[in-house]
């Protein structure tokens, strides 16, 4: 596929410079400060465009959404015959692909009996949710996935409240029927009462349904009448889900909801055309509510036809485009013609989670990575800024140092790995939740819902560590396959770091859901680890020998051969306490016996991901990122120990 495809794929390259820098993030500032409303068009001249159909796909993780868009888009032959197509196609980053979630949302558009239907492909989990709320302005209805068997899981209530407060129209999809133990049944049943909890309207609760399966491509109204196609869910989709109202004749008004990159057009904007029609080589204006409009002119416009960008002449009111020749402009303004007025702007929930950014100071420094110093770190954050509307950049406390805030851990992990694989060499501090202050001055901080399904067995377990991070329990049933499902309300504070300690205490075999809940009173000091860490004393190669006896003292991160350096930590202390150990000791020579090592039996060392670390340090503990290793070591400045025992190595 051309680097010019029909999914707006995220952009994981720096975007081209821009003149005006501090105009540019001045209007950026002022973009993302707004708040979220429905374009106001005049009443006059409204007619329904039964052409056009904008739906978004929105669903929790692993219900199939992917999936079934995968199987849309095959039924539409937007492929040849004799093509390769990738699956979940819609996944198109390696991020996306090796975790098996989508983290972006992206376009395409397919043609049914003559009716265009745009289909956004939206993420699943809420520490994504900036994504979602940015693109519902798009649609005029929404296409609800829900798993055959779990049924409305925390994220599928994130995204359909936010779809409702929009008065979207939803179409019910029950995905995985032919799983075994589907209860499609009780799954409309329990989404209907979601609906009622959330507020939804009499008319919104009258929702269509319909029963898919998308990996095998069918789909039906009834469940003893499955059709061997998905036609009878895009007959729905033309039938219940509503065409754009729009106005043709009044002048443009486009929303900019979303930037693409491209190494030739250059900066892309992506949204939808509210008002008018938007034509090649038109001048037109950008701008704010409240603020200066600036000129413009449109290069080229796209449209989304199959699975590729087609350039036309124009676009009229409804439909989602793509225009190039705009180097400057951001998400949230509007793209108008003279005589308009610009359309109120976007923003999303405030973050929950910060983490700070630094320059990497460890002893091995600069010797993977590309982009190491503080102006690389902060150019390529505030390129993140123009895409990425839920997070936020904050200066930290010294001038190589940066205070990233997002929806949640996994929402700022995932640039951390997109930095890293684009060649960026930091440090990371642990993650820690934004405090807030009520009006009578009493300290707030945020919760979160959490959802553990886990063998009836282990329930104990779950219920003592989530009671021990002041969780406060909301339900508990056991199905008749004795699964217990456990939902509590907790801090956020007490759920870092927990996702890996629930599943050590019950074997793997638990699965945790987690969504924001609001912010209440402080709930007191929550001790989130009890155990310490092995770090090592002496730079070096780590060797057998020395981790024979290491190992001794708790569960160790590395295998022999590995470079290690003063301060670095190599394992987990079985007791509670950092502890300092030599695993670059080589064993001593002597003239009767060679140096040769004898044969050691060492244990696994245990392996952990970019998230295990961010979930595992301290408070006195960073991560080094670097292209090419992931590395846990204490925070110098913190540890004066240590501060002390680098200084004497000098």
């Amino acid at each position: 596929m051309s680097a010019f495809a029909a999914v707006s794929a995220p952009v994981l390259r720096a975007a081209a410079p821009v003149a005006g820098r501090n105009a540019t993030q001045t209007r950026r500032a002022s973009v993302r400060s707004r708040a979220v409303a429905e374009p106001d068009v005049m009443d006059a001249g409204l007619k329904p465009r039964d052409d056009v159909r904008n739906v978004a796909i929105i669903a929790h993780v692993d219900h199939g959404k992917t999936t079934l868009v995968d199987s849309m888009l095959a039924q539409s032959k937007v492929f040849r015959d004799n093509e390769t197509v990738e699956v979940r196609v819609m996944d198109s980053n390696d991020l996306e692909r090796e975790r098996g979630i989508t983290i972006l949302s992206k376009n395409t558009a397919v043609t049914y009996k003559d009716t265009k239907v745009n289909i956004i492909d939206t993420p699943g989990h809420a520490d994504f949710g900036g994504e979602v709320e940015r693109v519902l302005n798009m649609v005029d209805g929404v296409l609800l996935l829900v798993d055959a068997i779990e049924g409305p899981m925390p994220q599928t209530r994130f995204v359909l409240k936010k779809a409702l407060e929009l008065k979207k129209k939803v179409v019910v999809v029950v995905n995985k029927i032919d799983r075994e133990g589907a209860r499609p049944d009780w799954v409309v049943d329990t989404t209907f009462d979601l609906f009622c909890s959330l507020g939804a309207t009499d008319e919104q609760c009258e929702f269509p349904v319909v029963f898919a399966s998308g990996v095998n491509g069918i789909a039906g109204l009834e469940l003893d009448q499955m059709a061997e196609t998905l036609e009878p869910l895009f007959d729905v989709i033309v039938a219940k889900i509503p065409p754009p109202v729009v106005n043709t004749t009044a002048p443009l008004q486009m929303l900019v909801t979303n930037l693409d990159y491209d190494e030739f057009k250059g900066r892309i904007a992506l949204g939808r055309v509210n008002a008018g029609t938007i034509n090649k080589s038109q001048n037109i204006k950008l701008g704010i509510p409240g603020g200066e409009s600036r000129n413009g002119k449109i290069g080229e416009v796209f449209v989304y036809k199959n699975f590729q960008k087609e350039i036309v002449d124009e676009v009229s009111a409804g439909d989602i485009c793509a225009v190039a020749g705009l180097d400057d402009v951001m998400i949230g303004e509007t793209i108008m013609a003279d005589g308009a007025e610009p359309l109120p702007t976007i923003t999303v929930e405030e973050p929950t989670v910060r983490m700070t950014f630094s320059v990497n100071g460890a002893p091995f420094a600069g010797k993977e990575g590309k982009f190491v110093t503080s102006r690389n770190i902060k150019d390529r954050l505030d390129r993140e800024l123009e895409r990425n509307l839920a997070l936020k950049v904050e200066p930290g406390e010294t001038a190589d140092t940066f205070i990233v805030c997002g929806r949640g851990a996994l929402h700022i992990t995932i640039l951390i790995e997109t930095m890293r694989r684009e060649g960026f060499e930091f440090c990371i501090g642990p993650p820690q939740v934004i405090f807030k202050e009520s009006d009578e001055g009493k300290k707030l901080e945020p919760y979160e819902e959490a959802i553990v399904e886990v063998p009836e067995e282990y329930n104990g377990a779950v219920v003592e560590l989530l009671a021990n991070r002041k969780g406060e329990m909301l339900d508990l049933f056991t199905n008749d396959k004795g699964m217990t499902t456990v939902k509590y309300k907790v801090p956020t504070r007490g759920l870092l770091g927990v996702r890996n300690a629930i599943l050590t205490a019950t074997r793997g075999t638990a699965v945790l859901n987690t969504i924001f809940d609001g912010y209440y009173g402080f709930a007191g000091e929550i001790s989130q680890r009890d155990q310490g860490s092995l770090i090592a004393s002496e730079t070096g190669a780590a060797t057998s020998y020395a981790l024979f006896s290491s190992q001794d003292r708790g569960i160790m991160f590395i295998k022999p051969g590995v470079e290690v350096y003063a301060g670095m930590v190599v394992g987990i202390h079985q007791r509670s306490g950092d502890l300092s150990v030599n695993v670059a000791k080589r064993k001593a020579a002597t003239n009767v016996r060679s140096n040769k090592d004898a044969t050691v039996v060492l244990n696994e060392p245990k392996s952990l991901s970019l998230d295990d670390c961010v979930e595992y340090i301290g408070e006195d503990e960073l991560v080094e990122v670097t292209p090419l290793s992931v590395r846990i070591l204490k925070n110098p400045k913190m540890d004066k120990k240590l501060q002390k025992q680098l200084s004497h190595k000098k």
